[in-house]
């Protein structure tokens, strides 16, 4: 055997040629499976893509890189599912790119906080924590509450997710901007076309400012719908039939 690797080694060509034959069938076993990864994916109902001012509060949080201190990946463990509630399912993550899943938890889990807690409770746990939850480590974000959130790029970030696989429609592409501003302003007219578009989508000022939509707008938008779209009683009803 030893005398077989030793001609190999000593041989260019034929270590080049079986160096690609190794390479070749790994590649495969590890590209073949994505194409036919929706196949894995559970079609749960209630699923739909961001709208355009969860998407950028997605994007805020990302940026600020809050997916370092929370996950968003309950596992099925009875001491995880009972602070906090029905463990993930992969068809709750199909939108996102990347997901944020993980174990990280220097603070909890957030997989689930949708409508857990006010605007307001977010809003002033962002700006001070510490106001909150006195042993919190977390920074400030006072800041999000004063930078206006960027609308004319809506458009593009749909279309970037578009090319993942994301099933934004041409409507809703065309109408990100609109979107993205009415839904953090409910008195105005395009609030029933963006609940019209995304069902479920919360439509109403989330900052506590009426007069501008901000970041933070944003971000708590992205916050209170996390985990909110899926009827898990109703999923769990189908579950128990199959």
């Amino acid at each position: 055997m030893i005398e077989k690797h030793e001609k190999i080694e000593k041989s260019a060509t034929l270590l080049l040629i079986l160096s690609f034959v190794v390479v070749t069938i790994g590649g495969l076993v590890e590209i073949a499976p994505l194409f036919y990864v929706q196949n894995t994916i559970e079609k749960v109902k209630g699923m739909r893509p961001y709208t355009p001012l969860e998407l950028a509060g997605r994007n805020v949080y990302i940026r600020e890189g809050c997916y370092l201190c929370h996950s968003q990946m309950i596992r099925p463990f009875r001491d995880e599912v009972e602070r906090y509630g029905h463990y993930s399912l992969a068809a709750e993550s199909m939108y996102d790119h990347p997901f944020q899943w993980g174990s990280k938890r220097t603070g909890p889990d957030l997989a689930r906080v949708g409508n857990r807690y006010s605007d307001a409770w977010h809003v002033q746990h962002l700006v001070n924590p510490q106001a909150v939850v006195p042993e919190s480590v977390m920074p400030r974000y006072a800041f999000l509450a004063k930078t206006e959130v960027r609308s004319d790029d809506a458009s593009l970030h749909l279309k970037a997710n578009v090319v993942v696989g994301v099933p934004y429609t041409k409507e809703m592409v065309k109408n990100a901007s609109a979107d993205m501003i009415a839904q953090a302003t409910p008195d105005s007219d395009g609030a029933e076309a963006v609940v019209a578009r995304y069902p479920k989508a919360q439509v109403r000022d989330f900052d506590g400012d009426p007069s501008k939509v901000t970041e933070m707008d944003a971000l708590v938008a992205y916050l209170q719908m996390l985990g909110t779209l899926v009827d898990f009683k109703a999923y769990k009803a189908e579950d128990n039939l199959r």
